[in-house]
C-alpha cells in the first residue's frame, strides 16, 4: 500500500502518533507536499465528513481524526511553506451576539480546515462589529455564523446588516447553521447558504472558492 494510502486510512481511524510518522515518510520519499496534503489529509477528512453526514460516526470520532490532521499539518507546514502551498481560502467562524455554545462552531471549523481553508475563530458572543472588524483584516472570503439557541438566531440578520452597513457584504460570503436554524430562515435574512452539519458546511464552503 502505498505511503498515501496509508496516512489517509490512519487519518481516518484518528491514528495521530501513525499519521505524524507517515507524512514524514512521505516526505523524505519525495512526495510533493500538495499531494500529501490533498490526497492523504484532505481526502481522507472528506471521507470522515461523509460518514459523520450519514451518522456512519460521531462527534467523538470526528474529534480524534480532526486532531490527527493537525497534528499531521503541523509536521507538513514547513515543507507547505517552501513549496508554496497556499490555503484554498480563508473564512472566519463565530458564534454569534448571546450565544456562548462552541461545540457545533469548533466542528465547523475542524471539517474546513481539514479541507484546506484557513479559519480565524472569532469564538463565541461575536457581534457585527468584530466581525466586520475581522473581515476588514484578514480578508476572509467567508463568514460562518453560529446559533444554538431560537433567541440568538436574530443576530445572524444583525452581522448581515452590520455587513451591508460597512460596505463590505459583496466581498463575503454569509453561510448560517445551529441547532434552531432551516434554510428558510436563511433565505429570510439574506444568508448565502444554510448548512446542516459541519460537513455540509465545509463543502459548500468550498464552493464558494472554486
Amino acid at each position: 500500500m502505498s505511503v498515501l494510502l496509508q496516512i489517509n486510512e490512519m487519518l481516518q481511524k484518528g491514528r495521530a502518533k501513525n499519521v505524524e510518522e507517515l507524512v514524514n515518510q512521505a516526505i523524505n520519499e519525495g512526495i510533493p507536499a500538495q499531494s500529501i496534503l490533498n490526497d492523504g489529509l484532505i481526502s481522507a477528512m472528506m471521507v470522515v465528513g461523509q460518514k459523520f453526514k450519514e451518522n456512519k460516526i460521531y462527534v467523538p470520532e470526528v474529534l480524534i481524526a480532526a486532531r490527527a490532521m493537525n497534528a499531521a499539518v503541523a509536521v507538513l507546514q514547513p515543507e507547505l511553506v517552501k513549496q508554496g502551498v497556499k490555503p484554498v481560502g480563508k473564512a472566519i467562524v463565530c458564534t454569534v451576539k448571546g450565544d456562548l455554545h462552541d461545540i457545533g462552531k469548533n466542528l465547523v471549523k475542524m471539517m474546513l480546515e481539514g479541507v484546506g481553508i484557513e479559519c480565524v475563530d472569532l469564538g463565541v458572543d461575536v457581534d457585527g462589529d468584530a466581525i466586520v472588524e475581522a473581515v476588514k483584516e484578514t480578508g476572509a472570503n467567508v463568514v460562518c455564523l453560529s446559533a444554538l439557541l431560537t433567541t440568538t438566531m436574530t443576530a445572524q440578520k444583525d452581522v448581515i446588516d452590520a455587513l451591508k452597513e460597512a460596505g463590505v457584504r459583496n466581498s463575503v460570503k454569509v453561510m448560517v447553521g445551529g441547532a434552531p436554524v432551516t434554510q428558510s430562515f436563511a433565505d429570510s435574512i439574506g444568508a448565502d447558504a444554510y448548512a446542516v452539519d459541519a460537513a455540509s458546511a465545509a463543502e459548500i464552503a468550498l464552493t464558494f472558492f472554486k
